[in-house]
């Protein structure tokens, strides 16, 4: 944004005052409470009759240049936080400030191992809280002022899975930080197709902005537990491979829907000691050597897990949830495996013998995520327990050392600390 002093006489009590200026602002009247002024064309060349907003409540400094800092992904092992534009808006698109953007484990997996469906550059960033401090859509009662979230699939809508009400598996989706500018940076603008389709919801103003960048990933967990997969009901066991803050979530979900216990594995102990402060019956470490069976059978009085969710992008972990389901066991596959090697060795015999039923989960459609909104502004869901570090942008790539070493659970970025 380019920059022009307003004179004293121009806009009343901000003598002094820089206001940011853009002549597709021309002619507006008042912004949500901002004042205006008129820009004489000695002030700032080539802009006759352009008007000037004038906002007390951002920092000057914002708005002073045109460019704001922000984590560039470059490629595999590079990402470089550096100079950008400052985000300009079409008709229709929304500007928002971003408070808050989450590491997610899938920003993890594309710094260390690329990924074909990003181009770089991108700035990556998908779990993210937001204040809208520019509009130019009259298609949303969301008004400048307003702290929101955002459902993040930009799907076509017209596919058989959008029209099946699968809209997370559209033939032709398009996803914030994959194909379009995420949140790892101070401003990001919101498409005009998302704000059409309602994807913007508006949130407290009492809850930190990092709990609230939860809800993309639970609506992920939520979805993962819906259309009768995993049917948790109120005497199952379950247990959850994977220690990591997926694997927390779908544990309380889990609880949430009335499990009788839940269990849950891992090979690193620094991931177990979080995962005990939430309401888990057991965690366990796991041996690579001798796997999970013979400690699952000892939890499961030799029956097995009635529920086995794989939260980690693992090949031997898939193969260990089929052995340690009990018959009539619901087995969910819920990581991804790297696409360099996406190939796991199963016993399929556990599939005939124990009439196991798998499946898979993979985003989140929209009434996930709008679930998922409701339950992180709920006071006793436990955000304060998963998010457990945060980090300003300049540091992100030590966030992702924090989350594999297992030090943190989740990490959240504050791109204007």
């Amino acid at each position: 944004m380019q920059v022009a002093k307003v004179e004293s006489e121009k806009v009343t009590n901000t003598v002094g005052t820089f206001c940011s200026y853009d002549t597709l602002w021309k002619k507006r009247k008042n912004l949500s409470g901002r004042q205006v002024a008129k820009v004489e064309p000695e002030k700032v060349p080539d802009t006759v009759g352009t008007f000037c907003i004038y906002n007390p409540f951002i920092n000057l400094n914002q708005l002073k240049y045109s460019k704001v800092k922000a984590a560039v992904y470059r490629g595999k092992e590079e990402i470089l936080v550096e100079e950008v534009g400052m985000p300009s808006l079409d008709e229709g698109e929304i500007l928002l400030e971003i408070e808050a953007c989450n590491v997610c484990g899938t920003d993890l997996r594309t710094y260390r191992h690329g990924d074909k469906k990003i181009t770089p550059p991108r700035i990556l960033g998908h779990e993210f809280c937001g204040r809208v401090v520019e509009s130019r859509s009259s298609a949303t009662d969301i008004k400048v002022g307003d702290r929101v979230l955002m459902y993040i699939v930009l799907s076509c809508g017209e596919c058989r899975y959008c029209k099946a009400g699968r809209e997370n598996l559209c033939q032709n989706r398009t996803t914030m930080s994959y194909h379009l500018d995420g949140a790892f940076a101070p401003y990001m603008k919101v498409p005009a197709k998302a704000i059409r389709r309602k994807q913007l919801f508006k949130v407290n103003e009492d809850m930190p902005s990092e709990y609230l960048s939860l809800a993309e990933p639970l609506g992920c967990v939520i979805n993962a537990h819906g259309r009768g997969r995993l049917e948790v009901g109120l005497k199952d066991k379950v247990a959850i491979i994977g220690a990591g803050p997926i694997g927390v979530m779908h544990g309380l979900v889990s609880r949430f829907q009335g499990a009788q216990q839940v269990d849950i594995y891992d090979v690193m102990q620094t991931r177990l000691e979080k995962a005990a402060q939430f309401d888990i019956d057991n965690v366990v470490k796991v041996d690579k050597e001798n796997g999970h069976l013979e400690r699952a059978l000892e939890l499961t009085e030799g029956l097995g897990y009635d529920v086995v969710i794989v939260a980690v992008s693992v090949a031997q972990a898939q193969a260990d949830a089929l052995e340690i389901a009990g018959k009539a066991g619901r087995v969910e596959f819920f990581g991804g495996l790297p696409k360099t090697n996406p190939f796991a060795t199963l016993n399929t015999n556990h599939l005939h013998y124990k009439e196991l039923r798998i499946s898979g989960s993979y985003s989140e459609k929209m009434s996930d995520f709008q679930a998922a909104t409701a339950l992180v502004q709920k006071k006793n869901f436990p955000s304060d327990k998963i998010v457990t570090h945060t980090l300003s942008l300049d540091r992100i790539t030590e966030a992702f050392t924090l989350m594999e070493s297992g030090e943190a659970l989740k990490v959240s970025i504050k791109p204007n600390l």
